[in-house]
């Protein structure tokens, strides 16, 4: 590779190096630039096997953007990784409440993690509709009791928590709570992997879709 290749470049070649090593697939034209940006990002190819897309997300994602809706995040990585040029032509605000004094103290008041006090904090907003979890599957546990019980309802939710404890399984509750509501526009994986990275790579994938449709 030439020292000299610029990062549209680099990027270009990294994707055609995807597509070639993992050759046919049953992705849509519309799904298929988000799981080729969480491979590209994470260089793992498990994820054009694990990662699955509602048949409404992409659109209401799209939709949900041009409408300005606020982005609720479980961490600051999320929002680090996310295009500021395309956030801000859209005028979306993006939060993470994780770190809010206000969160930390109730969340040590009432014995519960910071994420499922951030989540109740983002939700509780009218002008929050997208909930991008990378991190916490308490983050996503909540998001799910708040849609059964709540009845708060997101415009797209990004769901790829990571890790040992619970990752897997708050991912394959929201399956199951897409059974009872199935217009729910979700996106997620099966597995403990994931991230603040790859979630922030799916994000960007919306936002250059709903670019290109403007």
């Amino acid at each position: 590779m030439s020292v000299h290749m610029r990062p549209e470049e680099i990027e270009a070649e990294s994707f055609r190096i995807i597509e070639e090593e993992l050759g046919p697939h049953d992705w849509s034209a519309q799904d298929w630039p988000l799981v080729r940006r969480a491979i590209h990002t994470s260089a793992d190819f498990d994820y054009a096997r694990s990662m699955f897309i509602a048949k409404s997300a992409v659109d209401s994602g799209i939709a949900a953007l041009k409408a300005g809706c606020g982005i609720v995040t479980d961490t600051t990585m999320i929002i680090s990784g996310m295009s500021k040029e395309r956030l801000k032509q859209f005028g979306v605000l993006v939060s993470c409440y994780v770190a809010d004094p206000q969160v930390a103290k109730d969340a040590k008041a009432q014995l519960i993690t910071r994420s499922i006090v951030a989540m109740r904090k983002g939700a509780r907003d009218p002008k929050n509709g997208i909930f991008v979890i990378g991190n916490a599957p308490t983050a996503l546990y909540e998001l799910i009791r708040l849609i059964r019980e709540e009845r708060v309802r997101p415009r797209l939710i990004v769901a790829l928590p990571v890790g040992f404890v619970g990752a897997a399984e708050s991912k394959e509750a929201l399956k199951e709570l897409a059974k009872d509501f199935p217009e729910l526009p979700f996106i997620t994986n099966t597995g403990r992997k994931g991230g603040s990275n790859v979630a922030a790579a799916v994000m960007n994938a919306i936002l250059i879709q709903a670019e290109s449709s403007l």
